[in-house]
């Protein structure tokens, strides 16, 4: 029996005549301005054209850029648009978008639904090249190894990059443009088909810090040891995506580099230069830095999460108090700061402040230094690191079951005590950690009446549980306030209980269940 790949050789060939006859159907208002709703028709416009599922090329767009174009401006690998686009020595991506689309480079840089259009006719080119056919093409998940040559990499960065966007896929998306677009995706069961995509590699871990994963850099881009004691971090926004940075770090033209670099969606660290060699990242003061990338752009906040700063600040507390880093702003400083730099990152909108509260260990916001208590929950699932793993580990590991070492690690452990756990509390059992398994964690355990004016560690615990429960912020004081009532009468009110903001055996019950 001839293999998909053999059935459908030839239709790879048949991509540009398919999009002769696209551009011909649809002529020039395929791309002309749309008042009201213009990147969410572009997406549904571009995805009718090639025949790509609507969703799949809004979760590459926001896994990309956050559905900002930047105004044409490049990214630090030579990527422009919504769709990232790219331009630079090694990888044409733009320029075969342009072949592909009919559409010249400079539209395809600064118009957002022609790049759109021109990140639909690659996704389609890599799928024809991989011998999809049009049944193949309706099942969102045999897509994963087109979204994989997407990224422009290989190895574990191609399947990190795979994984987010399904990742975005599974969790859904509710997500604003610049202008105050909202662009949607309805969360949904994911079974990614990886045929010939090997998965991430998330057993090779940091020898320097082993919550990260270990991706090396290409030789060019770094130099073995040091010529100076290390005495610095420098903090680097990448201006660009997480496997796209780390695909560029790989690649030997880029001649740059840093040690770490952090994923916005949920802290996941990757190192690329090992602390005793060189990265290339600051220029003078390479010599006696440690640089860590920051997933993201500097004009955009949405890219600095919560899950972002307390994972980065607690790898730059650990490489402060290995090397006898002082934990202050002259040593701890943006690539701005680094003398002899034109840089600005990480620009305006890096909260300084919070960071270092959470490097020196001091909290911020009303938040404790606790490790279980965060302003969101997000969802952890197999290949996930960071520290809400490890706070999911030692919640497990305090119920009873054995996730192993609380080393932030989402390994084959983890996922079996995940699923024991939401077994035995009636949650589906998939080994997957949302808000429902998050809320359920959190409140495990006993079940005292709780009101205004009470104090400790109940408190916190009901705090934690409301937070994950409600996607809202309740801080984890200790304290309950009327902040606090409300957000349980909230609860309570959601759930179809008595919403007397008093915590009884019905709520806690409810939120035990994962409600």
């Amino acid at each position: 029996m001839p293999t998909r790949a053999a059935r459908n050789r030839t239709r790879a060939s048949l991509l540009a005549a398919l999009t002769a006859t696209v551009l011909a159907a649809t002529g020039s208002p395929a791309l002309a301005a749309d008042p009201g709703h213009p990147m969410d028709r572009a997406f549904t416009r571009a995805a009718r054209a090639f025949d790509v599922p609507r969703d799949l090329l809004a979760a590459v767009g926001y896994g990309e850029t956050r559905l900002d174009g930047h105004d044409g401006h490049p990214s630090q690998a030579g990527g422009y648009g919504v769709m990232h686009l790219v331009s630079n020595p090694v990888r044409h991506s733009l320029e075969r978008a342009a072949a592909l689309t009919g559409e010249p480079a400079a539209t395809l840089r600064t118009d957002t639904a022609a790049n759109i259009l021109g990140g639909a006719a690659l996704l389609r080119g890599y799928a024809d090249g991989l011998g999809l056919d049009a049944s193949d093409r309706d099942d969102l998940d045999a897509w994963y190894p087109a979204v994989a040559r997407y990224s422009g990499t290989r190895g574990t960065a191609a399947a990190l990059y795979a994984d987010s966007v399904y990742t975005f896929l599974a969790d859904g998306l509710d997500a604003l443009t610049p202008d105050g677009e909202r662009i949607t995706v309805t969360g949904r069961p994911v079974f990614p088909e990886r045929d010939g995509v090997p998965a991430a590699d998330i057993g090779a871990r940091s020898a320097d810090y082993p919550a990260a994963l270990w991706v090396p850099a290409d030789p060019n881009n770094y130099t073995s040891g040091r010529t100076a004691k290390i005495d610095k971090v420098v903090v680097h926004v990448t201006q660009g995506s997480y496997a796209g940075s780390i695909s560029w770090f790989q690649d030997p033209v880029s001649e740059v580099s840093a040690h770490y670099v952090v994923r916005s969606s949920d802290g996941q660290i990757t190192q690329m230069v090992r602390d005793a060699d060189t990265a290339y990242h600051a220029r003078s003061a390479n010599a006696s830095a440690l640089g860590i990338e920051h997933e993201g752009f500097i004009d955009d906040p949405t890219w600095f999460t919560d899950a972002m700063y307390r994972s980065s600040a607690a790898l730059t507390a650990s490489l402060c108090e290995k090397y006898g880093i002082p934990k202050d702003r002259a040593h701890i400083i943006g690539h701005s700061e680094a003398p002899g730099n034109d840089h600005t990152d990480p620009g305006p909108y890096w909260d300084w402040d919070r960071y270092m509260e959470l490097v020196k260990g001091t909290g911020t916001g009303g938040e404790t230094r606790d490790g279980l208590s965060f302003t969101t929950y997000t969802t952890q699932r197999s290949g996930s690191t960071g520290p809400q793993v490890t706070a999911l580990q030692r919640l497990l590991n305090d119920q009873g079951y054995a996730a192993g070492e609380a080393d932030g690690s989402f390994g084959p452990a983890t996922a079996a005590a995940v699923t024991s756990f939401q077994s035995a509390h009636g949650l589906d059992a998939d080994g997957v950690v949302g808000a429902r398994t998050w809320t359920a964690l959190l409140s495990a355990g006993s079940a005292p009446e709780l009101a205004e004016d009470a104090t400790g560690e109940d408190v916190k615990r009901l705090q934690r549980a409301l937070t994950a429960a409600l996607g809202s912020t309740v801080d984890a004081d200790g304290s309950f306030g009327p902040a606090t009532a409300t957000a349980v009468r909230t609860y309570q009110t959601g759930r179809g209980l008595t919403a007397d903001g008093i915590v009884g055996p019905g709520t806690w019950a409810a939120l035990q269940a994962g409600r």
